[in-house]
């Protein structure tokens, strides 16, 4: 999948060597996140469309796993099939959903199509430009982080796009098969029970509540500005998306520290 993924980029001539196009597309399909654009010699900003969106649609494919895509679809991929599912399942592990394994596949490509299509359409309201949106959501459901600019989400430098981006960066961090229970068999405490789902928004919470009080009593930011900043980059590393909005080198100790621990 990494040396057809290749492609796009060595028509489009994006990188001087094929070793880069491949860790780039490496990195789409691993959903690693890491890049070797470089913002003077070839800035992402300075990319064509096609190629941007080719880089973040990597890493959509393989947030899901191309895997279990072709498990739902080809039937005679049954054969050790649960393995493939449950190696490539976004979230931590969960048990399988349905008596099938792939109708199990099926049901979590549906959430996870379903997830995508919520936030294009909230970004889009949000005012930011259709291509970023779509471009944004590509890389936020998979907890990947490619970005179309090269200040990343700080960017846009909007309230209401962060807390969008925020919520389905948590969203996404969440074993999908529990989903399947609060949606499909409309069992919510089965969700909200759930011991690893309450350690996950517990430690999120108290990493935040941290971080801004470290940030406020340092006077490095107020507080409204601390809560904006330590909650959107604590969600984005904990679900290891790597989005940012701030410079938070310049963050205390304890703040970074806290970020560390997240990852």
């Amino acid at each position: 999948a990494s040396a057809f993924g290749t492609l796009p980029y060595a028509l489009a001539g994006t990188f001087p060597n094929y070793l880069d196009a491949f860790f780039e597309t490496m990195s789409g399909f691993t959903t690693t996140g890491a890049t070797v654009f470089d913002p003077v010699v070839n800035s992402i900003e300075s990319q064509p469309h096609g190629i941007l969106l080719w880089r973040s649609l990597t890493q959509w494919l393989g947030g899901m796993g191309i895997i279990t895509l072709f498990v739902a679809l080809f039937p005679i991929l049954g054969i050790g099939a649960a393995h493939l599912v449950e190696a490539e399942m976004p979230g931590p592990q969960a048990e399988r959903l349905t008596a099938r394994i792939r109708d199990t596949a099926k049901a979590l490509w549906f959430l996870y199509l379903g997830f995508s299509a919520l936030e294009f359409i909230s970004l889009w309201v949000a005012r930011m430009p259709v291509f970023d949106a779509l471009a944004v959501t590509f890389s936020t459901m998979p907890t990947g982080g490619f970005a179309p600019t090269s200040l990343s989400i700080g960017y846009y430098n909007s309230p209401l796009i962060e807390g969008i981006i925020i919520f389905f960066m948590m969203v996404a961090g969440v074993n999908f098969g529990l989903y399947y229970f609060l949606l499909w068999k409309r069992q919510p405490g089965r969700f909200f029970s759930n011991s690893e789902f309450r350690l996950y928004i517990a430690l999120l919470i108290g990493a935040c509540l941290f971080i801004v009080l470290n940030l406020t009593m340092s006077g490095v930011e107020s507080t409204g500005e601390a809560f904006r900043d330590s909650s959107f980059q604590a969600v984005s590393i904990m679900t290891t998306t790597g989005f940012v909005t701030t410079n938070f080198n310049v963050w205390p100790a304890f703040a970074r520290s806290a970020l560390l621990i997240l990852m």
